[in-house]
């Protein structure tokens, strides 16, 4: 119980800081609801589950491989922030609203969306292998604490992205069309800075 707690505390602390996922989560809250802000972030908190897992486990091999095709997955993640930061600068109030109405068939790509944007980050398992070793949690070969540990991870930051997404929803209904254009030009803008730092540091 001592681990599963440290591991959640672990997993919300590493999920707290607002980065790109974190824009998109209160975006999408905003415009599309608090499912849809929930299960963005779920993607992230299910790709910090895979790597936390990978770094638990002592999965050396698996992390050797993600760990030196950094580089390419950097550029990789780098386009796809600069794709969502144009697309969201460009999106349409209106239009939006609409697809507001019709988000059951769009779930699953809201989730599949932001596990893909995580996973392109593999330096984050060396993040969990120095945070875990820091706690004094490593412990390669002892599978029932490295399963406390990675459900502790997921749970934490899942827990984060639920009071993220039930916050910014709160909020939903103050948010008028000139707003929602103004929040979808400036998150658009954060999102591209995000992408283009994403790419100039794979350099």
């Amino acid at each position: 119980m001592l681990i599963f707690l440290r591991g959640l505390m672990l997993g919300f602390l590493i999920a707290a800081p607002v980065g790109p996922i974190g824009i998109l989560c209160i975006r999408r809250s905003l415009t599309l609801g608090r499912i849809a802000g929930l299960l963005t972030g779920l993607g992230a908190a299910t790709a910090d589950g895979f790597y936390g897992g990978v770094a638990a486990f002592g999965l050396t091999f698996l992390s050797d491989v993600l760990v030196s095709q950094a580089f390419w997955l950097r550029v990789i993640g780098g386009l796809f922030l600069c794709y969502l930061g144009v697309k969201t600068f460009l999106a349409k109030p209106a239009e939006e609203k609409a697809i507001g109405l019709e988000m059951r068939g769009t779930y699953l790509s809201l989730y599949a969306s932001t596990v893909f944007l995580t996973m392109t980050n593999p330096m984050t398992i060396l993040m969990f292998v120095g945070v875990f070793a820091g706690a004094g949690l490593a412990a390669p070969g002892d599978y029932a604490t490295a399963t406390f540990l990675v459900t502790g991870v997921f749970l934490g930051s899942a827990l984060w992205w639920f009071l993220l997404s039930f916050g910014a929803s709160l909020f939903r209904t103050k948010v008028n069309a000139p707003n929602l254009r103004s929040l979808n030009k400036i998150s658009g803008l954060i999102l591209l800075v995000f992408g283009v730092i994403a790419l100039y540091s794979s350099g």
